[in-house]
């Protein structure tokens, strides 16, 4: 198993993309209030800013900030999937393995982070997840997208509502797609 370490910042903000395990499933979407749910109740527990987010149908991207002194997002992460898994009825497949383990199909066990660096950073990842569900051909126009935090965007006079006629360049940190 690798040695994989998590770069944390206390009090910082960062950018998740977390998976279903099947990536043809729409779980996501089609159960978005358990989704919204989980979230609500683990951020009542274990406070956080939700700056961004998008629910496409097999996974997510967030941008969130911590409380000051606080990195301690896998808990997070790990009580709003427990939270989910308890919530949607089980007909995923499982393998003999996570059989074995009790464990749920429903999501990849890990989920990705980066620590957003400064305020380009920032919003080159807001903007990637905004641009999400038109990368994945789901709507002509990000106005037609439920699931994401850019209608907020919009309400609040920070992003026109016909933003992103084309795909915004650069996202993510230099080098390395987000």
């Amino acid at each position: 198993m690798p040695d994989y370490r998590r770069f944390r910042v206390p009090g910082g903000t960062y950018f998740f993309t977390v998976n279903l395990l099947d990536r043809r499933a729409d779980t996501l979407v089609r159960h978005i209030d358990a989704l919204r749910e989980a979230v609500r109740l683990t951020r009542r527990e274990r406070p956080f800013h939700a700056d961004a987010w998008v629910v496409l149908p097999d996974h997510m991207h967030c941008v969130w900030t911590l409380p000051p002194g606080d990195d301690d997002f896998s808990n997070r992460w790990k009580a709003i999937k427990i939270r989910v898994v308890r919530a949607v009825p089980q007909t995923e497949h499982r393998s003999k393995v996570r059989i074995a383990k009790g464990e749920r199909g429903v999501w990849q066990r890990r989920f990705w982070e980066h620590a957003i660096r400064d305020d380009e950073d920032y919003a080159r990842h807001v903007d990637y997840e905004h641009w999400n569900p038109m990368k994945h051909g789901l709507v002509g126009r990000l106005a037609d997208w439920p699931y994401s935090s850019f209608h907020r965007y919009v309400r609040f006079g920070l992003l026109p509502s016909d933003w992103a006629g084309r795909a915004p360049e650069n996202f993510g940190p230099k080098g390395e797609p987000p």
